[in-house]
């Protein structure tokens, strides 16, 4: 039976079997393991935490250690098939240029953030606060998140980039996919996944 969070199932979902990938941010390593076991996936694991990469050893994942604030300039054009970063992209100094080197080195690119859209978000900064929530639990002085966006600024960033979204899901704090999400994602998701693809 499967560990992984509903956000992960639905990443793992979109994987091709025998497909190449890199998962920066790779946390524990749980989500390549998974892939590896259940699609027969080969690729590797960028991670920094010294906790996670022991993690990912344990079990039996290719961990590389990484900052990927210095990009990712020692993997060649199209080495992959899918990078994933998940819950990583709102952490980084240059998102827009990460982006731009996910697309270059894998075919399409899996890209999971909080919304910060989300009401609950909303509803804090109506009141002239930093949101904290669920899915955002950080106050603003102890938070690495330094570049937060909602799914329409995402959305917006992916035309101007000349990004093609091949798909879109999105969860709720505790990954859970409820219907109203898919009607007003920008107000009621709480975290969002995306597939991307460099348009050609």
């Amino acid at each position: 039976m499967s560990t992984l969070r509903t956000e992960q199932e639905l990443i793992a979902d979109w994987i091709a079997d025998g497909a190449r990938v890199l998962d920066l941010g790779c946390g524990d390593g749980a989500l390549l393991a998974e892939l590896h076991s259940t699609k027969h996936v080969t690729g590797y694991g960028l991670e920094i935490d010294s906790e996670n990469i022991t993690a990912c050893i344990g079990r039996g994942v290719n961990v590389i250690h990484s900052n990927l604030d210095a990009g990712l300039s020692e993997f060649d054009d199209d080495s992959f098939d899918y990078v994933i970063m998940t819950q990583t992209v709102q952490a980084m100094r240059f998102p827009h240029a990460l982006i731009d080197e996910i697309l270059r080195i894998g075919r399409e690119g899996i890209v999971t953030f909080p919304n910060m859209g989300h009401w609950k978000c909303r509803m804090q900064f109506s009141f002239g606060k930093m949101p904290v929530t669920r899915h955002l639990p950080e106050t603003w002085y102890d938070t690495p998140n330094i570049h937060m966006c909602t799914i329409d600024d995402f959305d917006e960033l992916c035309v101007a980039d000349n990004v093609e979204v091949l798909e879109r899901a999105f969860v709720d704090s505790q990954h859970r996919a409820v219907i109203g999400m898919r009607l007003w994602p920008n107000l009621l998701a709480e975290i969002a996944i995306y597939r991307i693809r460099r348009k050609a």
